[in-house]
């Protein structure tokens, strides 16, 4: 809900204009043939991910201190928007500007000064975010992973799936449970946060497998076999593990959220000047209602979106709570962009289904948002429960 108590700023327009022109010349350098050509062998873009962690875009939430820029969410929320709206995917290293957050919002001192600074200058990948498994979905107090504490080691059985960028990346967050479910006293009792060093694991108990999806976010599926990792790797204290994955989330949500948005202003802007250049029985098809009034809608719920993320942003920046507007403006964003993404197929006709286009490309990749990282209907079961104080939905 709404904080009138609080005073917070909203910028409005282009805010952080050197970020934006800054990461549009990175961009530049990165076309539709080069994301083509990584679909037809699905590829990592490696390329991609190296500017961006040379131009320090990828550090932008870790604090000076350890090696980062030290900006606030909202500036990370424009890098990711840019990028997107430049006919970019940030999707193959999103993840490593909120994942690092459980790190140091939770990890003690050792562990931020032994990893932040890698991750911010890019010697390390935090890419992968191990909660997601086959039976439990997004209920995920019953996940099945278990660590066992024996010694000075964990040892982790279990499963996950869509758990991306893992053969890309260096580390893995991995949430499992410690206590056994029918011995906690709540249901998000007894899980835990690890960092799981991936490079030592692989082979040692650690298997992880391509998944094949209609984007290519090099998602896996991970398998954990008598996995020994050092007691160390805890974050934070055991069993609160999944206070500390919800901790994060709100920012993740802003953040992918404002990806959508950039989605959304590309779908926008090539819609636009597809049909003011496309002629039809003797005019611009831009000229008919039909075509031109979904394309304007969206634009107008695109505005609304933002604007509901923007407050999302500037209450978490202040420390205030956010879960309200994060919810709503990932609602709100992932519908704009996609019905900004119908309105540019559409109005493409045949030629959206041609791959030199990118219209198709950038379509499958939006879609998933309605999905990512919380569903639609989550987020309307959060609303009606939380906000309107209806009965749980489920």
């Amino acid at each position: 809900m709404a904080h009138p108590k609080q005073n917070i700023t909203i910028e409005t327009g282009e805010d952080y204009p050197e970020i934006r022109e800054g990461v549009k010349r990175v961009c530049a350098d990165f076309p539709g043939a080069y994301w083509r050509g990584l679909e037809e062998k699905l590829d990592y873009p490696t390329e991609f991910v190296q500017a961006l962690t040379a131009s320090g875009y990828l550090g932008a939430l870790i604090p000076e201190e350890y090696g980062g820029s030290g900006m606030p969410l909202r500036a990370a929320a424009v890098i990711l928007e840019t990028i997107h709206a430049s006919g970019c995917n940030a999707g193959a290293c999103h993840a490593q500007m909120y994942t690092m957050g459980t790190v140091l919002r939770h990890g003690s001192e050792a562990q931020k000064k032994k990893y932040l600074p890698d991750i911010a200058s890019g010697k390390v990948r935090l890419q992968a975010f191990g909660v997601t498994e086959p039976t439990s979905g997004t209920d995920t107090t019953k996940l099945k992973t278990r660590a066992e504490r024996q010694g000075d080691h964990y040892v982790i059985n279990g499963q996950k799936v869509w758990t991306s960028r893992a053969l890309h990346s260096d580390l893995m967050l991995l949430l499992a449970r410690t206590t056994p479910l029918d011995q906690c006293k709540k249901k998000s009792d007894g899980l835990s946060v690890f960092l799981l060093d991936i490079r030592d694991g692989l082979g040692k108990g650690l298997d992880i497998r391509p998944l094949k999806a209609m984007v290519n976010h090099h998602a896996t599926e991970v398998f954990f076999d008598n996995l020994k990792i050092p007691a160390d790797n805890l974050i934070g204290e055991e069993g609160k593990g999944f206070k500390y994955i919800l901790d994060g989330m709100n920012a993740e949500r802003i953040l992918v959220s404002a990806e959508a948005i950039g989605d959304a202003r590309w779908f926008a802007k090539t819609a636009v000047a597809y049909v003011n250049e496309r002629r039809v029985f003797d005019r611009p098809i831009g000229q008919n209602q039909a075509v031109q009034f979904p394309i304007a809608r969206a634009h107008a719920e695109t505005e609304a979106a933002d604007l509901v993320l923007r407050r999302a942003a500037a209450l978490f920046d202040a420390g205030l709570p956010c879960g309200d507007e994060a919810n709503m403006g990932k609602l709100l964003a992932s519908d704009a962009t996609w019905h900004a993404a119908e309105a540019c197929l559409q109005c493409h006709g045949g030629f959206g289904y041609a791959k030199e286009y990118d219209v198709e490309r950038k379509w499958r990749e939006t879609r998933l948002f309605q999905i990512a990282p919380i569903s639609t209907n989550l987020v309307l079961s959060y609303i009606g429960e939380h906000m309107l104080g209806m009965p749980r939905s489920f």
